[in-house]
């Protein structure tokens, strides 16, 4: 009794957590990462699956407040009790988004949007301190290729300088392991050698209606144990890989609790 007391015990705490998922501090000599995250709602089904978003941020720095490395291969993977539909739901090309604004992205390509972030990055010049950038970042559903699936996040600063440019993270699923769906990408270089990505934050989620249904471009289920009210699980992992040679894996924890069905 006493050994299934405590155990239930720990997943009751771990449930009442709210907020960000619980991501560590990851350090590799002076490179230092932060990764969390977040699911909502938190209520789920027990079987079936319900509308969800999800929310990932990822800190690049170093622990002298030097300049980091530039990203080279950005990668996220979700738990596979997460679903992707994105059937009846239009769709976008990268030469669409080129060279366009904020509000020009949204017009050109608005009914595929699946999510909406911010980034932060610095351009380094000789002889002056860097100068931050920062802006708005979109998420449209999109094929790459040769109609490879994809997420294409556009990213537009207009300070201090006016920049545009789209990040295609290809989607893979998985059929084995814990994470069963892969979001890859691989982030252009910022001005040459004298820019680099620092903060990037995106909300990815989308409820639409297509032939009368209403659909969710994610979905999710709180695939909790009949014993117990809600379930700890690994929400996601993040793998940042850098110019040169580092590369940071970290992992963030969430939880659930199981919605009662209707009536």
């Amino acid at each position: 009794m006493r050994r299934t007391v405590i155990p239930i015990a720990i997943v009751i705490a771990a449930l009442t957590a709210t907020g960000w998922a619980s991501g560590e501090i990851k350090q590799q000599g002076n490179l230092r990462l932060t990764f969390d995250g977040r699911l909502a709602p938190k209520r789920l089904p027990r079987a079936a699956l319900a509308p969800v978003t999800v929310q990932v941020r990822g800190k690049i720095g170093t622990a002298d407040g030097g300049r980091p490395p530039q990203l080279s291969r950005l990668e996220f993977a979700f738990n596979r009790q997460g679903h992707i539909s994105t059937r009846g739901l239009p769709s976008c090309e990268v030469g669409d988004l080129e060279g366009t604004t904020t509000a020009g992205a949204r017009e050109a390509c608005g009914k595929a949007q699946v999510g909406h972030g911010r980034f932060r990055a610095y351009v380094d010049l000789p002889g002056r301190k860097p100068v931050p950038f920062e802006g708005e970042a979109l998420a449209f559903n999109g094929l790459v290729g040769d109609g490879e699936p994809a997420v294409l996040l556009h990213v537009y600063g207009s300070a201090p300088t006016s920049v545009t440019f789209v990040l295609p993270f290809k989607v893979r699923h998985v059929d084995q392991g814990e994470f069963g769906t892969l979001f890859v990408a691989r982030p252009p270089r910022i001005a040459s050698e004298v820019g680099y990505i620092t903060e990037l934050e995106l909300t990815l989620g989308r409820e639409y209606m297509f032939r009368g249904k209403q659909r969710s471009y994610l979905s999710a289920r709180c695939a909790a144990p009949t014993f117990l009210p809600g379930a700890v699980f690994t929400l996601a992992r993040g793998s940042f890989a850098f110019v040169n040679g580092q590369k940071i894996v970290s992992t963030l924890s969430g939880n659930c609790w199981v919605r009662r069905a209707k009536g």
